[in-house]
């Protein structure tokens, strides 16, 4: 099994507020914010974008952030770098880390792993 597309953009902003009222005046609407200076924003039926606030000490990034959907029946092709295996995220889903030949870092986003 292959990726699905793309299911979000990722990014990292030095302020929250002015990251999200630039993309609301582009058309974006803010579907949720959280308590720690990050929010998902969408505009139209495409993938969402989540930007969330760093420290002025780090680079702000963008990622894409690639659908895997069946983390089991994902194998990534001799040809992918995979820099960190699938992990849990805090936000319920798994994702894996891979690097493209230019070094850039993509995100495969798998769903969670259901609870027993």
């Amino acid at each position: 099994m292959t990726t699905a597309g793309i299911e979000a953009v990722f990014l990292t902003t030095h302020n929250w507020g002015k990251a999200a009222k630039f993309f609301q005046a582009l058309g974006f609407t803010l579907e949720f914010e959280t308590d720690h200076n990050s929010g998902q924003l969408r505009n139209g039926s495409g993938p969402y974008l989540f930007i969330a606030e760093v420290p002025a000490s780090q680079k702000p990034e963008a990622h894409a952030v690639l659908t895997v959907p069946d983390e089991a029946a994902f194998q990534p092709r001799p040809i992918v770098d995979a820099v960190t295996p699938f992990e849990d995220t805090h936000w319920g889903t798994r994702e894996m880390t891979v690097r493209d030949p230019d070094g850039r870092i993509w995100r495969l986003q798998a769903p969670g792993k259901a609870k027993t």
